[in-house]
């Protein structure tokens, strides 16, 4: 037996190994944060009592729970075309609830001290809520933003995506800082007090999406970053992103102490046309994708992974969600959830050849995300192969889509 025969098992032990240790980090290093984060929460659930009491604590988290799931369902909605990966959405809001309020708590104390040290014991109440607070308080919330852009470049498709990680994030900041909030009206007056029945409207009516609109901002400026071609040109998007967000909250902010007639006008000469802004913005930005997806399924139909009588039912939300009715109905939620899982991967390989033929990615980051895809395809068809509505095995033309084209001219 020659030594290249002895060589060869070894290299593919070696592989495995690899391969495994890749799969551990994967899976690993997502587990721990999620147990960090939650750790973070429970020491924010002993402060919040700690503030409050025990049951203003707890009645003012029953109350935070109505805003925040008007605000977490916008999001799922807003994300319907291609929906992140539950973990990290997950990890999004739980930094905003645990990790962002830590942060900010610590800082804006810290903030409070040293105004008292260099100025004197007078009232800088408007300082601290109209320009620290919003300083600290988006700069804690786009740090997991940055952080996923940086290590996950991977998950962004564009402003929805950057819109959805930073609504998510905030949502999560707004829930513990309601549960604050409505736990301390509800120590000074009861459930039946003014003050209760105020702040909910205030809060949980007119601006519960405050704070998500605010780090919009942000993620907005991430979305655009990520189809910048030089870092000097992400990193002006992502300060323009912070430093508008942290306008517009220190207007929302000082508007608290302009009185009623005041408030009002900022909130809607202001804050309203912002939010319809934004929500425009989404509506164009998601048919946008649309039209990507559209123009990318031929291709995908030519390479094998999408067989022609699908072209139309992809094309489209209600053709998908028409689909998945259809597969549940008549083969079960399993293989609904196999071609919900098709239907994503087919999505994000539409947006990693727009991405390619528009030069957004290196070669060999294309070929990794290209293959992984390809796979997470083949494994839902494999999983609703055999039933009542099911996908069927295509043989897979590689060369359609590594195929070059040509760039446009200017």
């Amino acid at each position: 037996m020659s030594s290249h025969d002895h060589a060869e098992p070894v290299a593919d032990v070696s592989r495995a190994r690899r391969l495994q240790s890749r799969k551990h980090h994967a899976v690993g290093w997502p587990i721990a944060g999620l147990i960090l984060l939650g750790m973070i929460g429970l020491v924010m659930i002993g402060i919040t009592t700690s503030k409050v009491g025990a049951l203003p604590a707890v009645f003012g988290a029953v109350a935070a729970l109505l805003p925040v799931g008007v605000v977490v369902a916008a999001t799922v909605w807003i994300d319907r075309w291609e929906p992140e990966p539950p973990m990290l959405m997950v990890g999004a809001f739980l930094w905003g609830a645990g990790g962002a309020t830590a942060c900010s708590l610590l800082l804006n104390n810290t903030s409070q001290s040293v105004a008292n040290l260099l100025l004197g014991q007078a009232d800088h109440k408007f300082f601290l809520t109209a320009v620290i607070g919003p300083l600290v308080e988006e700069a804690a919330k786009a740090v997991f933003v940055v952080g996923l852009w940086m290590r996950r470049r991977a998950e962004f498709n564009g402003l929805v995506d950057g819109i959805v990680y930073a609504s998510l994030t905030a949502a999560g900041f707004a829930f513990t800082e309601n549960i604050l909030y409505f736990g301390k009206a509800f120590a000074d007056g009861g459930v039946t007090g003014g003050a209760v029945v105020a702040l909910f409207v205030l809060r949980g009516v007119l601006a519960p999406f405050s704070h998500p609109l605010f780090t919009a901002m942000f993620g907005i400026a991430v979305g655009f970053a990520w189809g910048a071609r030089t870092r000097l040109k992400q990193l002006s998007w992502l300060i323009a992103g912070y430093l508008v967000a942290v306008l517009l909250h220190a207007v929302w902010n000082s508007a608290t102490f302009l009185g009623g007639a005041g408030f009002i006008n900022v909130y809607f000469l202001i804050m309203v046309p912002v939010f319809l802004g934004t929500f425009a913005l989404i509506v164009w930005q998601r048919r946008r994708e649309q039209r990507i997806v559209i123009a990318q399924l031929p291709k995908l139909e030519r390479a094998g992974l999408v067989a022609h009588s699908e072209i139309d039912l992809l094309a489209s939300l209600t053709g998908r969600q028409g689909w998945l009715r259809k597969v549940k109905r008549h083969a079960g939620p399993q293989a609904a959830k196999s071609v919900h899982d098709y239907q994503i991967a087919v999505t994000e390989l539409a947006f990693l050849q727009h991405r390619s033929e528009a030069g957004r990615t290196t070669s060999a980051a294309r070929r990794a995300r290209r293959e992984k895809l390809i796979a997470d395809l083949k494994h839902s068809r494999r999983s609703a192969a055999g039933r009542q509505e099911a996908i069927q095995t295509a043989r897979i033309n590689i060369d359609e889509l590594t195929r070059r084209v040509p760039k446009p001219r200017g």
